[in-house]
């Protein structure tokens, strides 16, 4: 009986916003050249996804951020 592929390890997440950002414009590059066999570019598109994912959560987590800012809740420090 033949055996499934084994499933690739998780990649570790990128540390920052644009390193992620990068990795999924060089993703997207290669994916769209063609030349990936099916099985890469089928895990290119699950790591592009998921990339997509992180990158939208950073994104949102920092116009929060804004937001509370923009509504002054934030008190400006006066020194003593």
């Amino acid at each position: 009986m033949p055996k499934a592929p084994a499933a690739p390890a998780p990649q570790p997440e990128p540390a920052t916003y644009e390193a992620a950002l990068q990795e999924l414009e060089q993703l997207v590059a290669r994916i769209e050249s063609g030349q990936l066999p099916l099985d890469q570019m089928l895990a290119g598109y699950q790591r592009g996804a998921a990339l997509l994912q992180l990158c939208r959560a950073r994104l949102e987590a920092v116009q929060e951020q804004i937001r509370v800012l923009d509504e002054g809740a934030l008190q400006p420090w006066n020194e003593p």
